[in-house]
Formats: C-alpha cells, structure tokens, sequence
C-alpha cells in the first residue's frame, strides 16, 4: 500500500526519519509531505507512533483536471461503495494550489457532490454529511492539473495527542515542537531544559520522547477504526507493543517560566501526558535561572511577535544571550524566533540553523555550543 504523512514546512526529513525507523519502504521527501509504502500494520503504527505528522493519507485514485467538470468526472472514476454505505457519512477536505482551481472550499464541495451522486443513481438515496465524525474522510489534493484523491486514515488531526486542556496565549504546536526536538538530535540521553516553557509543548514532546511513549497512546478514535477492513485484534497487538516499550525519563526534564500560570499548566498537562512526576518545573525568570545539571540540551520559544517594540524585542534577546554565556556552559541551546533583530542582538554565533513555520511565521531554529571561556578551532 501506498501512503502520503503530511507534516509541517522543514520537518520533511525529521518524518522520513521517522518512518524509515518504523520499517517503511520507498520513503520520499515532498512538500510538506512524505510518500511511503508499508502494510495495514504500518499504516496504524503511523498514526500512533509518529510524532512530526499531522495526517495519514491513503490514496486511492489519481488523474489530471483542468476545470469542475474534469474533477467531477475522475472522483465519480472510484466506486466509492468499497469504503462506505448509502447510510454511512461521509465528509470532504480540499487543498489547492492551482490555476484552474482557485477555491479549495469549491473543490470540496463537487468532490461530495460526485460522490453522493454516484450513491444517488445506484440505490435511490445519498449518503449524509458529517465534518465532526464522518464514518469515512475523503482528503482531495489538486497541484496544477494533478489530482490526488486520498482516504483520511487519522481522522482529527495528529498534532492533537489530547494533553493539552488549557495553554498560555499563543501555544506552539505540538508537531513543530517535537519536531524541534528531534532536530536537536536530543533523545533523552542528557539533562533537557525549556526556560520560558509556557504550557509545556516543548519540555512534554520531549518527555514522551525520553520515555519512548508513542505520542497518540491516550487518543480513542483513529479514521481508519470507522473503515471496513479495520482490524481490531491487530490494533490491540500494536497497542499493547507500544505500551511495552515505555520507560522512565533516564535524565532529567525541567521547565520553567516567569508565569504561575504557566508553571500550573505545565504540570497539569504533563499529567495528563503520562508524565506525572518526569518533569520538574518551576516559576522563575530566565535571567535568574541556574541549571541543576551540567551539560545538556536546551530549547525555548520566547516572545517574538509583532507586539513588542524593536528595542523591547533588542532588550530581550541581549538578556537571552547574556544568561546563556554566564549560566549554561555546557549546554546546547536551541532557540527558535521569526525576530532578525532578536537573533543579532543575542550575540554569539550559531553552530547550526533551520528554516520552520511557527504558524504563518517563517522562522530560524538555531543552536548555540556554549563552551566555557573561549572556544578554539
């Protein structure tokens, strides 16, 4: 079988990883995506045990379109009867990048039209529409004139892994963050530090990687559970694998933030994560902050919206730079912003960087080696 696992802008190579370590063959990079092949038993592993995708697609059928009436003819192509009844629902997402088709919305709604159609014409009835929990989810993808058509195997989107009750305002995603992790090369064989921790994103997609717990454990309901062919024996099996395979962090995993409101959620959502008592946080200001442990890695995510004044955002990033050459030799620090000015003003020089999306924002992830004293060639 085939497989598209959609992910985020610069986590391509983070997810090939990935499904390279979980088995997959003929993996390839694409935009914000990564095509592959595997068994039914991959496909569930996917959905429960990656952590930089976002859905799981299966495509189904392809082809060329140029204009509606090409589109409505190529979805009425697939007998849509092998994967849903006239009284199952169904519902449709659409993403566009295309001349011919410009509304991605519009593209969604004559792919349903062309499917209930066909369900009209051969029983008399069509199924109905259902965005919250339809028994099938059809994904139509449409580049130019190409068209891919894709069941949805994942159902809500894999970023939610059900930790998260409540955040601080403006919360990273759960898929960047643990993809930042992996980026760093960090996998819990060192201390691990978030000094402006917010919710707790980063420092809990860091814990379940220490503790090699599949990130999707605690989630009830996958799309594929609602499909004919759905295998019950074989998910319990890989459930039951993935919970064999957890351990306790081997080092230590501290947050902290300045706010006790954040502090709070922290702990409560890393509860709820399965690391209750794995991760220590406290409330303290980053210029105030001392590592318990020598020689680790640290990541933050500090404030770089468009909200604070150049020299605010100057001020901030000086202070960052500053606390890090006099605190954490030792360390490696990771720190992701969309903020030039920010970068320039921490003052010292990165040993690696990539380009991510925080959102609509286009951001540098960049590491820092802090070496006591000066550091030769």
């Amino acid at each position: 079988m085939e497989f598209i696992a959609k992910t985020l802008a610069g986590l391509e190579p983070v997810l090939a990883e990935e499904l390279q370590q979980l088995g997959a063959s003929e993996v390839l990079p694409v935009n914000r995506a990564v095509r592959f092949e595997g068994d039914k038993a991959l496909m569930y592993r996917a959905n429960l045990e990656l952590r930089t995708a976002l859905r799981v697609l299966v495509p189904v059928h392809q082809g060329k379109a140029q204009n509606e009436e090409a589109l409505y003819r190529l979805i009425r192509e697939v007998d849509w009867s092998q994967y849903m009844g006239v009284n199952d629902t169904l519902a449709v997402d659409a993403v566009t990048n295309s001349d011919f088709f410009r509304h991605s919305k519009y593209a969604a709604l004559k792919t349903k039209d062309a499917i209930v159609d066909q369900f009209r014409e051969k029983s008399g009835r069509r199924p109905s529409v259902n965005v919250y929990a339809p028994r099938l989810q059809v994904n139509v993808h449409i580049y130019k004139d190409e068209v891919t058509i894709a069941l949805d195997s994942s159902g809500e989107s894999l970023h939610k892994r059900g930790y998260r009750v409540s955040t601080v305002e403006a919360p990273i995603n759960e898929v960047l963050a643990a993809g930042m992790v992996l980026l760093s090369g960090w996998k819990g064989e060192q201390p691990f530090i978030d000094p402006m921790c917010g919710s707790g994103t980063i420092l809990i997609e860091a814990g379940l990687i220490a503790t090699r717990r599949a990130p999707q454990l605690t989630r009830e309901r996958f799309g594929f559970m609602r499909w004919p062919d759905f295998d019950e024996g074989l998910w319990n099996s890989i459930l039951d694998a993935a919970r064999s395979r957890i351990i306790k962090a081997p080092h230590p995993l501290q947050g902290s933030d300045k706010d006790f409101k954040a502090v709070r959620l922290t702990e409560q959502n890393a509860s709820l994560a399965g690391l209750d008592g794995q991760v220590d946080v406290v409330r303290k200001k980053f210029e105030k902050l001392e590592p318990e442990h020598p020689n680790g890695v640290l990541i933050m995510n500090p404030p770089y919206d468009e909200r604070l004044e150049e020299d605010d955002i100057g001020a901030l990033y000086e202070m960052i730079g500053d606390r890090l050459k006099q605190a954490f030799s030792g360390y490696t620090a990771w720190m992701i912003s969309s903020s030039g000015e920010g970068f320039k003003r921490v003052g010292l020089k990165t040993s690696k960087k990539h380009i991510l999306f925080n959102g609509p924002l286009e951001c540098r992830f960049a590491a820092y080696e802090l070496y006591e004293g000066s550091h030769k060639k």
